[in-house]
């Protein structure tokens, strides 16, 4: 059902969200965005890299600058620690072969004895003997023999010791994903080569399923061929609804945010998706409209933190687009479009989503990087987060590009980002301010992967490239409101 300019109003009034433009601030340097609050620090855990100092008082926004690593890997605020989890060619994997590299999307799962369990993507584009560490073809768990890309299971264990082995091999370009609300990691190809094109033996650009707990359930991979056949980035599941959000990064044209309708009377689970037909449910594109009723052509239109937008689902006509791409496949005025739609989360009842940059390939203002909150009781689309374009990439400060993203037990969003030169892990309030976290020390690397143990005490993220993951501890605390 279509939502109009009537009940889009109503619905945003009784959300007591600004229809045109609300107050907020332009999120880009901390500097300019810092507030009268301060962090207070303590000493980092034996045997781990921490940057020890005399603390802070509670009157600044975030934890307090970075502290350069004088081991060359992790900037992070005093009295924060980290410690390598894996590393690409350095750790090795149960059944002897190194980590594979190029570490990209995360999540973690509780397990039994306070074990921590994380699916790991491993983005690795094209054939296999084009990289060094690819994915190992363990037996029993490769989808195309020929593909590099895949996800590893890491096990850490409370003393420490961890463990690791593969849950999928032989997909390609394992980007970002999403956790499920029943304990499984859905990860996605951000690439659709069909059988025969890059010494690919089967089709891609799908969604599979890995089980960190059960590796039986990830034996003989099952492409989730009715989430859609395109360049995925990241995925949602409402775990109240069963609908399923999904993030397109590709531009020429720009990408699209998409929604799966489940089949009427399905209920999710583990294993259930595995039941499903190709064509199961109903897969939808996201079609805007503004507080006039006007139609939003891309998301780089909103130009103010607190922009609202209605939101229609408008069905896709060929899901698995073997001649049309997906996002080709709609006439002008039909969709809404967004360059690098990117990682999402799923909290607070809705769906957090970032697109990372825009610049000619839109239509809109530049920017390096929005976060929306999707509220599917509303059908609403909110900015939350806006980073104005970063002059000086290379120099410290400034934060561009966010990519993979995750709510922070502590209060509002921690985000990995890929943007130009300094890379960092930073978070963002409620209210759209920034502030730095951490900072890659060791080469341009994006970061990958950021997501919170379950018990909140540790915060996992990646260096991309060689392959790094870290686990970071320290004294968070709850973020004010604002």
């Amino acid at each position: 059902m279509a939502l109009n300019r009537r009940e889009f109003t109503q619905k945003s009034a009784v959300a007591g969200f600004a229809l045109t433009g609300a107050v907020g601030v332009l999120a880009t340097a901390p500097e300019a965005l810092a507030s009268d609050e301060r962090s207070h620090g303590g000493p980092g855990r034996d045997g781990d890299h921490g940057h020890g100092g005399h603390g802070h008082g509670h009157d600044r926004l975030g934890y307090g600058p970075l502290v350069a690593d004088p081991e060359g890997l992790l900037a992070l605020p005093e009295g924060f620690s980290y410690r390598v989890i894996t590393r690409t060619g350095v750790t090795r994997l149960e059944t002897g072969e190194p980590t594979p590299s190029n570490h990209d999307g995360t999540a973690t799962f509780a397990g039994p004895r306070g074990i921590t369990y994380l699916v790991n993507n491993h983005e690795l584009k094209g054939p296999r003997a084009k990289w060094e560490h690819p994915v190992p073809l363990t037996e029993g768990l490769v989808y195309d023999p020929a593909a590099a890309g895949g996800c590893t299971v890491v096990e850490v264990h409370r003393d420490g010791t961890v463990a690791e082995w593969v849950g999928i091999a032989g997909t390609s370009t394992n980007c970002a994903g999403g956790r499920t609300s029943w304990g499984t990691w859905l990860t996605c190809e951000e690439n659709s080569d069909l059988a025969g094109k890059n010494g690919m033996t089967k089709d891609h650009g799908y969604v599979f399923e890995v089980d960190p707990r059960d590796r039986r359930a990830n034996l003989d991979p099952k492409p989730l061929k009715f989430f859609g056949r395109y360049d995925h980035e990241a995925v949602v599941v409402d775990p109240k609804r069963g609908h399923a959000y999904l993030t397109e990064d590709a531009s020429g044209p720009n990408g699209l945010l998409f929604r799966w309708v489940p089949p009427q009377g399905f209920e999710h689970g583990r294993g259930r998706y595995r039941t499903l037909a190709d064509d199961a449910g109903v897969l939808q594109a996201a079609k805007c409209i503004d507080s006039a009723g006007r139609f939003v052509d891309d998301l780089s239109r909103a130009t103010r933190i607190g922009t609202v937008y209605g939101v229609d689902w408008v069905d896709v006509p060929d899901r698995d687009a073997r001649t049309v791409p997906v996002r080709k496949q709609f006439a002008d005025g039909r969709v809404t479009r967004a360059r690098k739609l990117e990682g999402m989360w799923w909290a607070d009842g809705g769906a957090y989503v970032v697109s990372s940059y825009a610049r000619e390939e839109s239509p809109g203002a530049a920017h390096d990087g929005q976060v929306w909150f999707y509220d599917p009781k509303r059908r609403t689309l909110t900015l939350k987060v806006l980073l104005g374009v970063n002059a000086a990439p290379e120099q410290d400060g400034a934060f561009d590009g966010p990519d993979n993203i995750t709510v922070s037990p502590y209060g509002g969003l921690v985000i990995a980002e890929d943007g130009e030169g300094v890379s960092h892990l930073f978070g963002a309030t409620d209210s759209g301010r920034t502030y730095p976290i951490a900072r890659n020390d060791l080469n341009d690397s994006e970061f990958t992967g950021v997501v919170f143990s379950p018990d909140g005490n540790t915060l996992y993220a990646n260096i991309q490239t060689p392959g790094i993951m870290l686990a970071i501890t320290g004294p968070w605390r709850r973020q004010a409101r604002r």
